[in-house]
Parts: structure tokens; C-alpha cells; sequence
């Protein structure tokens, strides 16, 4: 029995936390889920929107299936995600994306992993205002955490059989902070004679993912290139309702969707669970549950491809509900052929 922190989140995060749990119980894998709370409604509970107590079973258990929690937008609390990342030390993000049978897009031959460093840079929060005329924020970047991020990139592609590694920068212009990391990918590439290493500058790196997207492999880049970048890609394959990550430490994994808490569509039954299920089959993989992922991927994959209990966003005219019955029947059909 394997203990699993499950967090639903806000807005259309309990609904899909619901429909992702659904599924992987359905695999036969023995869980033991722990539910705890994070969000903006924890605020007025406990004065944070992010418990203690919540960060604690995380670090206990090991292992956390997230749904989404907003974030204010220019003011308010800090993000839920970032200070999670931050206090456990998740330095990498992990985001796949290739295309999807049954998903029409203008861009064939997407299969590519974006590798986001997750606690430095930008992100590292450290900001503030000159007066009311002026604000200021610091980009951190160290050698330890670029050394381990780019490690983590060379490792995760020599483990899945993928055969490059591309560098994403602005070293031309950041030549202190970005020139750090791309010293440090070249470095470690060294280490690595059977795999393909290159880099390629931010803004290019945009332009030629909608005109060749196929070029790429496994990419690493500092926080805020990933977090962008990683969307763009998620737009290639169809949308954010079929991006799906993990967040990956030393000791701690968080895994979750990559899309917001959608609050105009909470308790109507019309989110899609597709992201955070696919997430549900990272985390399996990540606990050594291929035979488990596989089915719940398939099953996923297989109702998107066949297109008759799918969400609005995906074509289709079923609920969350009605989607996550037909993944769960699915599995359920795989595991007894």
C-alpha cells in the first residue's frame, strides 16, 4: 500500500482531483490517499492558503497529487505553487508534450520534454518597490542549481531512450546569469559522449517550435524560459487541458496540471480531468507502476482518440464526470482481457 497526498485544490480542482483518483484506483495499484488542503479557501480557515500541516504530509509521504490553486494576479498572497516548490526544493519541472490522436493541430511531429529549473531565477521572489516609481527584482542563478537541473535533463534523456539535449538561454544578452547555466550545460554535456547537446537562444528557441517543432528532444532552462516555453508547447498539442507535469526533488514529488483553477466553471461538471490524470500516470511511473501508467495513459489517451465522452474544450459535449467513466471503464477492460 502506497501513501499519496492528494490536494484538490480550488475552482475545478476537486472535481478533476475526484476524477484522477477515480482512475488510478481503477489500475489496482494499492493507495492509500491522505487529503489535505491548499488554495485561496484555506485563507480564511487557517490564515494561509498554504497549512503547514499540508507541506508536512508531503514531506512524510513523500508523494503528492495536486489539482490546480489560484494565484492572484499583481497583488495578494504569493503563489501556492512556487512557495511548495521553494519549501521542498522540487528543482525540477518536468513537462511532456507530443501530439494526441484525436486532437487536431497545425503542428505534426511534436515529442519533446521541456526540463524547467523550479527555484531560482525570477522566481526566487526576490523583489520589491523604489518608492512608488520603480520596482526591482533579482535573478538568481547558481551553479549548484544549474549543475543538477542540466544533470537531471542528461539523466531523464539517457533513462527514456531520447537522444538530444538543447539548452535554453539568453546568454547573449544575460551574460552573468544565463551565461552561468549555458557554462554549466556544456560542462556536464561532456559527461554525456552519447547524447546530442546544442543550444539555442529563448527567443529563437519560440519561433522555431511553431515552424519545426520535431527539432527538439529533451530541453533545460532556467525557471521563467520553462514556464513560458513550457506553455507554448502545451499550445502545440492542443491546449492546457492536456498539459501535465511533475515537480521533482531529492526526496519529495508533487505532480499535477498545468492549467488554472477555471473558478467560472466550478460545480458544473464541465472541466476537463485529462492533464491531471495523465499527471496521476507520471506518478505512477515516477513510483516503478508502469503496467499501471500504461493502462491509465491508454485509457486516457483512447477516450480523447474515440471522441465519445469527451469535455467541450476537446469537441466533445460530456462532463467530468461522464469522462472520467469512461477512462475508469477503460482500465478496468485492460486489466481484465
Amino acid at each position: 500500500m502506497r501513501d499519496i497526498v492528494l490536494i484538490p485544490g480550488d475552482g475545478i480542482g476537486p472535481e478533476i482531483s475526484e476524477a484522477a483518483r477515480r482512475a488510478v484506483d481503477a489500475t489496482g495499484v494499492g493507495i492509500c490517499w491522505h487529503a489535505f488542503e491548499a488554495g485561496a479557501a484555506q485563507i480564511e480557515r487557517h490564515g494561509t492558503p498554504l497549512p503547514p500541516e499540508t507541506v508536512e504530509a508531503i514531506r512524510t509521504h513523500g508523494v503528492a497529487l495536486k489539482g490546480p490553486i489560484t494565484t492572484p494576479i499583481g497583488k495578494g498572497f504569493r503563489s501556492v505553487n512556487v512557495v511548495m516548490r521553494k519549501d521542498l526544493d522540487l528543482y525540477a519541472n518536468v513537462r511532456p508534450s507530443r501530439n494526441i490522436p484525436g486532437v487536431a493541430t497545425p503542428f505534426p511531429g511534436v515529442d519533446l520534454v521541456v526540463v524547467r529549473e523550479n527555484t531560482e531565477d525570477l522566481y526566487a521572489g526576490v523583489e520589491h518597490m523604489i518608492g512608488d516609481v520603480a520596482a526591482e527584482s533579482v535573478k538568481i542563478i547558481t551553479r549548484k542549481g544549474s549543475e543538477r537541473i542540466v544533470r537531471y535533463a542528461f539523466d531523464y534523456a539517457v533513462e527514456n531512450g531520447r537522444k538530444k539535449v538543447t539548452c535554453v538561454h539568453k546568454a547573449n544578452i544575460m551574460k552573468c546569469t544565463d551565461g552561468l547555466f549555458l557554462r554549466v550545460f556544456q560542462e556536464i554535456a561532456r559527461e554525456y559522449p552519447g547524447i546530442e547537446a546544442d543550444d539555442m537562444i529563448v527567443d529563437a528557441t519560440c519561433m522555431r517550435l511553431v515552424q519545426t517543432p520535431s527539432a527538439f528532444d529533451v530541453m533545460v532552462m532556467p525557471n521563467l524560459y520553462g514556464d513560458i516555453v513550457s506553455d507554448l508547447c502545451a499550445g502545440l498539442v492542443g491546449g492546457p487541458g492536456l498539459a501535465y507535469s511533475g515537480n521533482i526533488g531529492e526526496s519529495c514529488a508533487i505532480f499535477e496540471a498545468v492549467h488554472g483553477s477555471a473558478p467560472q466553471l466550478a460545480g458544473l461538471d464541465a472541466a476537463n480531468p485529462a492533464a491531471l490524470m495523465l499527471s496521476a500516470a507520471l506518478m505512477l511511473r515516477s513510483l516503478g507502476e508502469q503496467a499501471a501508467a500504461r493502462r491509465l495513459e491508454g485509457a486516457v489517451l483512447s477516450t480523447i482518440e474515440k471522441g465519445d465522452r469527451t469535455t467541450a474544450d476537446l469537441g466533445g459535449n460530456s462532463g467530468t464526470r461522464a469522462f472520467a467513466d469512461a477512462v475508469v471503464e477503460r482500465i478496468l477492460a485492460e486489466t481484465h482481457r
